[in-house]
């Protein structure tokens, strides 16, 4: 998975338009209607719990005029607010439908943990063949997941060669079956993510969505690039409206939303019914609340606006994930700091520096004590700076 973008393109503001308060997806509600992607090696409990508690917004009713100086949650009435948290709906890591089926079930709860304050939460299942597929949906669903997700989208070779995620996508009636068998074998909502299609040349999208909401799907999810472009090029959004005007199932947009701004422009130009979120939340955790932010503003006052993080802000962010690891005891929790160090530190002054004193940490604690200092010096001259 990139993480950068080609060539971001600035869409343009309509008046009034905001991400909606809600989505129903079957029987659950999912508010705002934000979701947060399934991400290999990202979306592990200890990153998904991190973006609730990143994303939390709460808009503040005030009976007294606001003054200028008040924050923007003091400006927001709370009747009119989005809602309390900025992330609707999180995800888990794509998870092989095969492994699944076959491992014991202490591995299978290792695989697929998650905790109470996770809901609503999806587990997304990938693999080729039906009655599998089928197999591992009863298991994630005797779990406790609300949602079951199908992965029609991974651009990746060891996957597409095993006909999984995106190498589906030239085989219809094969995913057709899988459909078929899933929804015969579960009562939690059944949804399913995919591109554009193989190819320019090869494009299902629409025939894709129509064939999920003919087989009892409850809501799709388009990445509006095809396989063959991976995570290049601009996200075509055009072929999401597309799908919106195909079926009446929710549709979930997904591509180059890099901002609140680009997440409204995607609600306004494709009429999607919710916006999905991948690369954007590892860069920048406060993403979905400042969507949230943008909403309640909007409503409030007829301009969006949110507040951008602070040095502490990112100080507290890389702390707090980073202590999440290690109380998770994680086997892999240093290999993960260093992993999202490229990320957190984007925006960080000097991040540079903070990221070569984290890769040459050779433990948990040693890394926590690394960012500590660094932060405690940039905090340090930043005050001094101001105080000249």
């Amino acid at each position: 998975m990139r993480k950068t973008w080609d060539n971001p393109i600035a869409h343009s503001m309509p008046e009034d338009a905001c991400v909606p308060a809600e989505i129903q997806i079957g029987n659950v509600r999912v508010a705002p209607a934000t979701v947060l992607a399934p991400m290999a090696g990202v979306t592990d409990t200890v990153f998904r719990r991190f973006i609730r508690n990143a994303s939390v917004f709460t808009s503040k009713a005030e009976s007294r005029q606001p003054s200028a100086d008040s924050s923007l949650a003091e400006r927001v009435d709370a009747r009119i607010s989005n809602t309390q948290s900025g992330c609707g709906l999180i995800m888990t890591e794509f998870t092989s439908a095969d492994g699944l089926a076959r491992c014991r079930e202490s591995r299978r709860k290792r695989y697929l943990t998650f905790y109470d304050d996770e809901h609503p939460i999806s587990a997304q299942l990938f693999g080729s063949d039906a009655a599998i597929i089928a197999d591992a949906a009863r298991v994630v669903e005797d779990l406790g997941f609300d949602m079951v997700d199908l992965n029609l989208g991974c651009p990746a070779k060891r996957v597409v060669k095993c006909n999984g995620g995106s190498g589906l996508l030239r085989d219809l009636p094969q995913i057709q079956g899988i459909f078929e068998a899933v929804r015969a074998a579960v009562k939690i909502p059944f949804t399913v993510k995919f591109r554009i299609g193989w190819s320019d040349a090869e494009v299902v999208c629409v025939e894709l969505a129509r064939l999920a909401e003919n087989c009892g799907l409850n809501a799709v999810a388009l990445h509006a690039r095809t396989r063959e472009q991976g995570y290049s090029g601009n996200a075509r959004w055009e072929y999401i409206a597309a799908i919106k005007d195909a079926v009446s199932i929710p549709v979930i947009g997904n591509g180059d939303i890099r901002t609140p701004e680009d997440a409204v422009a995607m609600i306004a130009q494709t009429r999607c019914d919710a916006v999905m979120i991948g690369r954007t939340a590892p860069a920048n955790p406060w993403i979905f609340r400042q969507i949230a932010e943008y909403t309640a503003s909007t409503q409030a006052t007829g301009i969006g606006s949110y507040t951008q993080p602070t040095e502490q802000d990112r100080y507290r962010m890389i702390h707090t994930y980073f202590a999440m690891l290690i109380e998770e005891e994680l086997p892999d929790a240093v290999g993960k700091m260093k992993q999202f160090a490229s990320w957190f530190t984007h925006g960080v002054t000097h991040g540079a520096h903070l990221r070569k004193a984290i890769y040459e940490a050779k433990s948990g604690s040693e890394v926590i004590s690394r960012v500590d200092a660094f932060f405690e010096e940039q905090l340090a001259v930043f005050s001094e700076a101001h105080q000249l």
